[in-house]
């Protein structure tokens, strides 16, 4: 069986390093190993929680992270040939061709930046259910946000946000306590008239009134 521990360890160490992905130069490669490493908690979980969804939501999240990323290099490519050939020389039906390819292709990446981002939400609020931890609550609704926000500058804050809340959650979450066994009352004490034997079910032993046919412990039948 997974153990709770150990996706606790690879959880914080991956949603740390994907928040530091905002460092320059190296920042790439450290949100690259805290995707990987948070893909692995989530499987993680999604085994001791038996609950596929937590890592599917995760792992389809990722995979249109980088159809985005992809779609964005290319409007990037298209929009600077064309922007920059037009402006040292005349419009022709190149620059508008790369330009028009260009902002279709920024389109593309940010509808799949939002649709990465909703199945990111759906694992975080799954794993706010099955923890109890409000922080991924928070951090789902401000991913969300901030992905729709993501045409503007305050978006990108909102989601580097939303995975400081995620780090706080997984540093803050608890393994689920056992469950305790439900200890059974004693049988009543049975008065026995003047007179009267003790009598007891064969099958529990529990004391039985004198007339009785059926046990009212173990329900079975009383045999003499």
């Amino acid at each position: 069986m997974a153990s709770f521990q150990y996706s606790k360890n690879l959880a914080m160490e991956g949603a740390i390093l994907l928040t530091l992905g905002v460092i320059p130069y190296v920042g790439w490669a450290l949100g690259i190993i805290g995707i990987i490493l948070l893909l692995r908690a989530m499987k993680e979980f999604a085994n001791y929680y038996q609950d596929n969804a937590l890592y599917q939501n995760s792992l389809t999240g990722v995979k249109y992270y980088i159809v985005a990323l992809i779609a964005l290099t290319v409007a990037a490519a298209g929009l600077v040939v064309g922007l920059v050939v037009i402006g040292v020389s005349s419009v022709s039906v190149g620059n508008v061709l790369a330009v028009s390819i260009g902002a279709a292709f920024l389109v593309i990446a940010v509808v799949f930046f939002i649709v990465a981002n909703l199945h990111l939400r759906k694992a975080l609020d799954a794993l706010a259910q099955k923890t109890g931890e409000h922080s991924f609550a928070t951090a789902a609704m401000l991913l969300w946000v901030g992905a729709l926000l993501s045409i503007i500058v305050i978006g990108f804050l909102l989601i580097l946000l939303a995975w400081i809340f995620a780090v706080v959650g997984f540093f803050s979450i608890r393994s689920p306590q056992q469950q305790t066994q439900y200890t059974y009352p004693p049988p009543p004490q049975t008065t026995l008239q003047m007179g009267q034997t003790a009598r007891y079910c064969p099958n529990c032993g529990s004391p039985v009134t004198a007339d009785a046919t059926y046990c009212p412990h173990c329900g079975k039948p009383l045999t003499t």
